[in-house]
């Protein structure tokens, strides 16, 4: 019960982000969409935590996910700038919302599905639930929100330029459709639901954190635009990751050659045969 209700609180946050982009309040439609996914991240950890994981729930879940991140960050960034395109500001939110819709379909049908091998074991697979299978959706959304953070850093710091194109119907169309396409992609994309730090890059990963978050309470919108910016960075790191992985899982699977017997034996056969001889 605690984790759909948290789920039901995360929709109405994500939903009102809609209302606030209809009073022209984007910093806020922003914050909603981003606690919304916060949300997310809470409400299975604790139905795992409460062991009362359902059905139910997982669907609710995603129902939830697609009015959040798929039809929420379209629509107010279609109140933001593609209204100046008209109909054709539509196409772009209309891609986006579908292709999120596909991605999280995809997502549901896979739910019970698991990695095997040809003899039905799972250990030599087992890396791949480290991976999604494109862009999730929340990342999605965060990434498809980038002209207004780049809007209201603009606002903030007075800089005309980059008001102007972050205004730019082009660059939030632009943004929507690279976005979709990610999403719906099959590209491998970490998922850290197990991520391990290697003691060696610990104080590194800790510092790094101590100046996103520095940068994110003294500057939220470029804190956010280079959050977006270095996901987009990690995308190829994760995709060459899972081959790896992938190739050293099908090596473990090779059956080993096995060993030719004959010319041994006839070698010794023919030694035998001299030692008799002798």
């Amino acid at each position: 019960m605690l984790p759909n209700l948290l789920t039901l609180v995360g929709l109405c946050v994500g939903f009102s982000a809609i209302r606030f982009a209809l009073d022209g309040r984007f910093g806020a439609a922003v914050i909603a969409i981003a606690v919304s996914g916060a949300i997310d991240g809470l409400d299975g950890r604790l139905a795992r935590l409460l062991k009362a994981t359902s059905r139910f729930g997982a669907e609710f879940d995603s129902l939830s996910d697609f009015l959040c991140f798929g039809v929420a960050p379209s629509l107010v960034l279609y109140l933001w700038a593609l209204d100046d395109w008209g109909a054709f500001g539509y196409l772009p939110e209309l891609m986006f919302t579908a292709s999120m819709a596909l991605r999280l379909a995809r997502f549901n049908a896979a739910i019970d599905e698991l990695p095997h091998t040809d003899d039905g074991h799972l250990p030599a697979f087992r890396f791949a639930n480290n991976f999604f299978t494109g862009v999730p959706a929340p990342a999605g959304a965060a990434l498809s929100l980038l002209p207004i953070y780049l809007g209201l850093e603009a606002a903030e710091h007075n800089i005309v330029w980059l008001a102007d194109l972050a205004r730019a119907p082009a660059l939030s169309a632009a943004v929507l459709v690279a976005t979709a396409l990610l999403c719906v992609s099959t590209l491998p994309v970490w998922s850290f639901k197990n991520f391990k730090v290697p003691p060696q890059y610990a104080l590194v990963l800790l510092l790094g954190v101590v100046v996103f978050a520095a940068i994110l309470l003294a500057d939220p919108w470029l804190g956010l635009a280079l959050i977006a910016a270095a996901y987009l960075t990690m995308l190829p790191f994760s995709r060459r990751s899972f081959k790896r992985l992938q190739a050293e899982a099908e090596s473990r699977l090779q059956p080993e050659p096995e060993l030719d017997l004959g010319d041994k034996g006839e070698d010794k056969g023919e030694g035998s045969s001299s030692a008799s001889f002798l």
